[in-house]
């Protein structure tokens, strides 16, 4: 991957300013029809995954993988999806209390990225677009990558131990593109743009499924200020985060290393100091 650049902040990218972009995934809409999965797959050449019965409902990825950077959530409820309508004085059908919750889980970009901060071949970069991307030439498949993200995204392939995840379709972004996932969802559950204008789309869509009733609706990913400094990727849930296979409270898991750097030196010079105490005190 060529002319991509690795220092930037949150908010522009690149020598133009260029804003930051993301998704916005708005689960209320999905209905699981997998076309972000497969278009995903053919745009980036992922190999075939998820082809074994999981039990779990029609998922049949159950995670996010080196082979699977989209993955739909299936998960069932014995609850109404609404208020029932006669608590709001208004007629529309809401039939039981059954509800699907459905969701396109994707890697989150993160504004500070751990699996970049421990990346020691530099193969894990932020491009002019905010985003986080893995170049597979550079992979060295260490895999320090792997436990360092605080959502459970990179994996690496079997095949030679590379890691690879969501690359946000870096690709089709230079051709002026939007991601394959996006473009192909038939209900814009999968919304791509600038993160400020889906921030702003977030807060009132959440207002208006929250006016007609929709029960449990809440933003994740949504918080600038969050463990990870805000994600590149923010979803409207119906539910709580575990619900659908998201950690409730994500914190980028470098957060303190610098500390730690810092206590371990002074501790190691604290030690020589008493050695060397130690030695002159002998002679």
């Amino acid at each position: 991957m060529s002319d991509m650049r690795t220092e930037a902040h949150p908010g522009t990218y690149g020598d133009e300013a260029r804003p930051r972009v993301g998704f916005f995934t708005d689960t209320t809409v999905c209905i699981g029809c997998k076309a972000c999965e497969v278009a995903c797959k053919e745009w980036n050449a992922v190999p075939g995954d998820g082809l074994d019965l999981t039990g779990e409902s029609y998922d049949n990825t159950s995670a996010l993988g080196a082979n699977s950077w989209r993955h739909v959530a299936f998960v069932e409820q014995d609850r109404p999806l609404r208020v029932p309508a006669e608590e709001l004085g208004v007629d529309r059908g809401d039939g039981d209390g059954f509800r699907w919750l459905m969701s396109s889980d994707v890697c989150k970009h993160c504004t500070h990225a751990a699996c970049l901060d421990v990346c020691p071949t530099g193969a894990i970069i932020r491009t002019e677009y905010g985003t986080v991307v893995v170049q597979e030439d550079v992979c060295n498949g260490c895999g320090y990558c792997v436990p360092a993200c605080p959502y459970g995204v990179l994996d690496r392939r079997e095949e030679d131990g590379r890691v690879f995840k969501c690359t946000l379709c870096y690709d089709r972004l230079q051709g002026g593109l939007e991601p394959a996932c996006a473009k192909a969802c038939p209900t814009e559950s999968i919304q791509f743009g600038p993160l400020d204008e889906l921030r702003r789309r977030a807060d009132e869509r959440l207002a208006k499924v929250v006016d007609e009733g929709y029960l449990g609706a809440r933003l994740y990913g949504r918080d600038p200020d969050d463990g990870v400094g805000g994600a590149g990727a923010m979803f409207l849930l119906l539910d709580e985060p575990e619900v659908y296979g998201l950690p409730p409270d994500p914190v980028v898991t470098t957060r303190d290393l610098g500390r730690m750097w810092l206590v371990a030196s002074i501790a190691a010079g604290l030690l020589l100091t008493g050695i060397r105490a130690a030695v002159g005190g002998r002679r």
